[in-house]
C-alpha cells in the first residue's frame, strides 16, 4: 500500500505572501460590494498549486490566533517590531478560512501558540504514517526537517519551492535540523525582533557550529574560542538560552486533530458557491 501524503499549510505565511504580492500595486482586488479580496484569491492560486505540486491524501491548514502568545510572555519584545495588518487585510483573516473550511480543508489554531507550533506538532503526531510535506515561506520551519518530513519553502512566483529534507539541508547549509535552532540563539532573529548574542551574526554562528556542533559544547569549550567571542557570549548568557527557546518550534502543542476529517477530498458545489460569493470566477479552472 502506497504510504499517505500530509500536506501542512502555512496560511499566515502564504495570505500575507498573497497579500502583499498583489498590494503593492495600490489596486486591490474586491467584490462588486467592496469586499477586499486580494489576499484570499493569491491564497487559492498558491494553495492549489500546492496541492498540485505535492499531490497530498490529506491537507491540514494553520493559523496564527493573535498577537499573544507563550513567547511574548516570555519574552516582552518577541514580534514587538511587526507592524499592524494592513486594514484591507483584516477582513481576509476570516474569509480565507471560510474558503479553506469549503474545500473541507481542517483549520487548525491554537491560542497562545503560533501556527508553527500547530505544524511542528501535527508533523510529529503523523510523520510515522505519512510522509508530511510543510509549505510554508518560514526557514525557521527547517527546524523540523527529518527523515519523514519535508518542508517546501516557496520562492518568488507561484509554483517555485525549494524542498529540504535532511540531505539537502546539510547540503546547502552544512546543518542538522536542530543546528538551525541553535543557529538563531546565537544570533537571534531580526525579524522576530530577539536578539542572540550581540554582536555574534549568521558567519561567526555558523562558523561555531560547524567547529562545536551544538550550544552545549560551545559552551563546554568556551576556554578555546576568542577573547572577543568569549566575552560577548558570556555578557549574554541568559540572553542565548532564552533566545534559543524563543526559536524552539513546540511538537508537543495540545491540539486534537482527526486523520479522517483531513482527508483531501471536496465537493466541488460547496467551493464553487464560496467563489461564486467572492466573484472568483478566474480560479474555477482550478477546481476539477
Amino acid at each position: 500500500m502506497e504510504k499517505q501524503r500530509l500536506l501542512l499549510i502555512d496560511g499566515m505565511a502564504i495570505l500575507f505572501r498573497a497579500y502583499f504580492a498583489t498590494s503593492f500595486t495600490g489596486q486591490i482586488r474586491r467584490t462588486s460590494s467592496g469586499i477586499p479580496v486580494n489576499g484570499v484569491h493569491g491564497f487559492v492560486r498558491y494553495f492549489m498549486d500546492a496541492v498540485k505540486t505535492f499531490n497530498p491524501t490529506h491537507v491540514i491548514c494553520c493559523w496564527d490566533m493573535g498577537s499573544k502568545t507563550f513567547r511574548t510572555e516570555q519574552y516582552d519584545g518577541y514580534k514587538a517590531n511587526r507592524p499592524e495588518a494592513p486594514e484591507d487585510l483584516i477582513p481576509q483573516f476570516s474569509l480565507v478560512k471560510e474558503v479553506v473550511a469549503s474545500f473541507d480543508v481542517p483549520n487548525i489554531g491554537i491560542e497562545g501558540f503560533e501556527a508553527d507550533d500547530c505544524i511542528g506538532t501535527l508533523a510529529a503526531m503523523y510523520k510515522e504514517q505519512a510522509d508530511v510535506y510543510i509549505v510554508t515561506g518560514d526557514h525557521d520551519m527547517l527546524q523540523l526537517v527529518d527523515e519523514g518530513v519535508s518542508v517546501a519553502i516557496m520562492k518568488k512566483g507561484i509554483g517555485n519551492y525549494m524542498l529540504y529534507t535532511p540531505h539537502s539541508l546539510m547540503e546547502e547549509r552544512q546543518l542538522t535540523p536542530k543546528q538551525v535552532i541553535d543557529m538563531k540563539g546565537l544570533m537571534g532573529d531580526a525579524s522576530d525582533n530577539y536578539p542572540g548574542v550581540r554582536g555574534i551574526g549568521e558567519k561567526t554562528a555558523h562558523k561555531l557550529l560547524l567547529e562545536y556542533g551544538s550550544i552545549e559544547a560551545l559552551l563546554a569549550n568556551l576556554d578555546a574560542v576568542s577573547k572577543s567571542v568569549r566575552t560577548k557570549i558570556e555578557a549574554d548568557l541568559d540572553m542565548l538560552h532564552l533566545s534559543r527557546e524563543l526559536a524552539t518550534i513546540k511538537c508537543d502543542a495540545p491540539l486534537q486533530a482527526d486523520w479522517e476529517t483531513c482527508n483531501w477530498h471536496y465537493n466541488r458545489a460547496s467551493v464553487l458557491n464560496k467563489f461564486e460569493e467572492l466573484e472568483f470566477r478566474s480560479l474555477l479552472s482550478l477546481i476539477s
